[in-house]
């Protein structure tokens, strides 16, 4: 907790201005609470008892209010005036502290998000997407949760308790002490119940998060699901998990229920000793009607942010869980950071060099074993063999999206892993498999290659990957929204505006994975003679299938099982290597390119041929 508390700190330091002014209320708002049953008192025992002020008070006051009319006015007015200014106060308290919390969940969110895209791709692949937003989302909550309902609750009440116990050791010390009474049982009350309620918090954030899991997964693939006609297995199993859920979340408000009613009871068991106590005394003559009020509101203002507290516990204790999980989160080691004495890649070439490299996603199960090629600017070196061969693999070791494990990759001769990350990758243009479209225009999605391109610069990377013709015909132009995720597109449409902003982004070293898979025989055609021209000086490396592409190639690297069975021309690799040859030939007679056909399934397709 004393870890926990320093966090939250931290988050506050950058307002401690703020931060002093809500003290300040706080102080402000504690004296007038204070200050508010006095004038019941003067009204209970001086004014409707008749009792005589203390002479100290007596010379204070003025001789209009010897008359009692004028006397009850007056307390009653002093009593108005100081109950309304205790809820001015309250409010701008409220107010600048809502303020405050919110501020710093802001600070977490951009925090957390910065930290996230900070991740390795690695960590992306293997973590739930769903969990990772509900930490962005809803744990980021953590921190207002914690400082509204913890923090300030409970300086509020040691404010109030140390303000008013000296005030009640005043008044009447056996009260005052009696009003302690009530602490070990607290104590013990929080202590039985904490645990519990944090383990189940966190079972219930587990599963809100696997909620959301399933509706990303439901409305993400929601073509897949209307074409099975599984809307209602995709209901069920919503259900089963809502189900758990909706079970998690009682079981966790029944505890929370039990503890404020425990506590809720201690405290009224402590009001009722005091109450029966300073009844005693009043009856003695001990104490006055007016100071056992004092003492009531006293315990009042002490006890109601305690029983408060109890009443919200389960969501301090959420906060805590959400807390610990953002912590985890914050945790996670980024990717390395640059080197000592890291260059700047500004200025490279492209010249890529890959030396025995080797990489594996998992230990013991290598995925690229000793592989060794080169790409030279102005060459187009093709990637090919069957799938899980580790073509993908091996053109995202390149802009380091993944770190190799063994061997060297050197660009224009210089280690890829001595220049700065980010700089690497301002050389580096991927245009992936499915390129991802965001939300924005047609314009907007070209431009993500290069944010402060012009509207020419834009429709001439367009032209170059033939998306301008579409892009014409409609309405608004490069001005055309694009749906969530391209859907309003086709295929072929996509890719194309995925190559057009690769090619905006005029980098040294070009990766196209699959870049004509969705496109048909004109806009192929069209898009390898843009490449071709466009490769002039750059380096260009190309995970293909097609004949097309291929046979354009520099150079064909064919990988197998992680390994490069041959290096060569389309013309050499047609004489020299079965493998080249079985893909080709399935290729050339028209069949279905089998992405998870076996070596020897290809070889035994070419001797069927």
């Amino acid at each position: 907790m004393v870890n926990l508390a320093a966090w939250i700190l931290g988050y506050l330091r950058p307002y401690r201005g703020r931060a002093l002014a809500v003290i300040l209320l706080v102080l402000a708002e504690t004296g007038l609470t204070a200050l508010a049953p006095w004038p019941l008192k003067v009204l209970v025992d001086n004014v409707l008892g008749g009792a005589p002020f203390p002479p100290a008070v007596a010379a204070w006051l003025p001789a209009a209010l010897d008359d009692a009319v004028m006397l009850l006015l007056a307390v009653v007015a002093a009593g108005l005036l100081v109950q309304l200014g205790a809820e001015v106060v309250r409010m701008a308290h409220t107010q600048m502290q809502v303020d405050m919390a919110q501020r710093v969940v802001y600070r977490l969110r951009e925090q957390l998000l910065h930290h996230l895209q900070a991740l390795p791709l690695r960590h992306h692949v293997a973590a739930r997407t769903a969990d990772s937003v509900y930490r962005l989302d809803a744990d980021a909550y953590c921190v207002d949760d914690l400082v509204i309902g913890g923090v300030f609750p409970l300086t509020v009440a040691a404010m109030n308790l140390g303000l008013m116990f000296g005030v009640l050791l005043w008044v009447d010390a056996t009260l005052a002490l009696l009003s302690l009474s009530v602490a070990p049982f607290l104590y013990l009350t929080l202590r039985h119940h904490a645990r519990t309620l944090t383990d189940r918090a966190e079972r219930v954030k587990n599963l809100e998060s696997g909620l959301i899991e399933r509706i990303l997964a439901v409305l993400s693939s929601i073509a897949a699901v209307k074409s099975f006609t599984r809307e209602r297995h995709e209901l069920e199993r919503f259900a089963d998990v809502g189900d758990r859920t909706r079970r998690a979340r009682l079981d966790l408000t029944w505890q929370e229920s039990l503890f404020s009613v425990t506590v809720t009871g201690v405290t009224l068991l402590g009001t009722a000793l005091v109450l029966g106590v300073g009844g005693l005394h009043v009856l003695e003559g001990r104490l006055t009607v007016g100071s056992l009020l004092v003492v009531v509101a006293y315990l009042a203002a002490v006890y109601t942010p305690i029983s408060e507290i109890a009443r919200t516990t389960g969501t301090l204790q959420q906060a805590v869980v959400s807390a610990r999980r953002v912590r985890e989160l914050l945790a996670l080691t980024p990717e390395a950071a640059d080197a000592p004495g890291s260059v700047a890649a500004d200025g490279v070439r492209g010249h890529v060099r890959f030396e025995d490299v080797g990489f594996a996603y998992e230990p013991g199960r290598p995925v690229l074993r000793g592989v060794s090629f080169e790409a030279r600017p102005g060459e187009l070196v093709a990637l090919v063999g069957p799938t899980g061969a580790g073509k993908t693999t091996a053109a995202n070791l390149v802009p380091r999206l993944y770190e190799h494990q063994g061997g060297r990759i050197l660009i224009d001769g210089v280690d890829a892993a001595r220049y700065g990350l980010r700089s690497l990758r301002r050389q580096v243009a991927l245009v992936p498999q499915q390129p991802v479209l965001f939300s924005g225009t047609i314009a907007d999605n070209i431009r993500y290659g290069r944010l402060d391109a012009g509207d020419e610069e834009v429709e001439a990377a367009a032209r170059a990957a033939h998306v301008h013709d579409f892009v014409a015909r409609l309405p608004r132009g490069y001005r055309t929204d694009v749906a969530e995720d391209g859907a309003s597109l086709s295929g072929g449409e996509r890719q194309r505006i995925g190559i057009a902003r690769a090619l905006l982004k005029d980098a040294p070293i070009l990766l196209l994975d699959e870049p004509t898979s969705a496109l048909d025989a004109m806009s192929e055609a069209a898009v390898i003679d843009a490449l071709r021209r466009l490769r002039a000086g750059r380096t260009t490396i190309v995970i293909a299938h097609r004949l097309s592409t291929v046979r354009d190639a520099t150079r064909i690297v064919v990988l197998e099982r992680g390994r490069v069975a041959a290096s060569g021309s389309h013309d050499e690799l047609m004489r020299t290597n079965t493998l080249y040859r079985a893909m080709c030939n399935r290729l050339s007679l028209g069949l279905p390119r089998r992405e998870s056909a076996t070596v020897d399934e290809l070889v035994e397709d070419l001797a069927v041929s």
